[in-house]
């Protein structure tokens, strides 16, 4: 157990398994997250570590923040969308996935917004970090 806070990827199931897994061996140091997201607690904070879990709840690993940067979703970039480390080729395919998700009924559900949408001025939160 750690008393860290709880990092989470995406929601329990097979996107999460994919991106812990991307965690755990190093091709995944970046994550992106609407700011609206965020309503209910502070953004991440370079130094701050965190407890990463599984779809089962288990902690299997420890990462760090070590940059922070709140940007236009247009103004996301090649290097942080190669980073997130799900193969995506270029910035279109990486923006793609992301509004599907961001989109989708369990993003709206969670946030209460059942007509969320997101367009280029859609203020995105980017996070790269390092496992410790």
């Amino acid at each position: 157990m750690t008393d860290l806070p709880i990092v989470e990827f995406a929601y329990p199931g097979a996107l999460r398994d994919a991106l812990v897994a991307a965690v755990l061996s190093g091709a995944k140091t970046t994550t992106a997250s609407l700011v609206v997201q965020y309503t209910d607690e502070e953004l991440p904070k370079v130094g701050q570590r965190g407890a990463v879990i599984d779809s089962a709840g288990l902690t299997v690993g420890i990462i760090e923040t070590i940059a922070v940067d709140v940007v236009a979703l247009k103004d996301v970039s090649l290097q942080h969308a190669l980073d997130e480390g799900e193969g995506y080729a270029d910035v279109a395919q990486w923006r793609a996935g992301h509004e599907r998700f961001w989109q989708s009924a369990d993003v709206r559900e969670e946030l209460g917004d059942p007509h969320l949408t997101v367009n280029d001025d859609t203020r995105v939160v980017l996070e790269r970090f390092t496992l410790v």
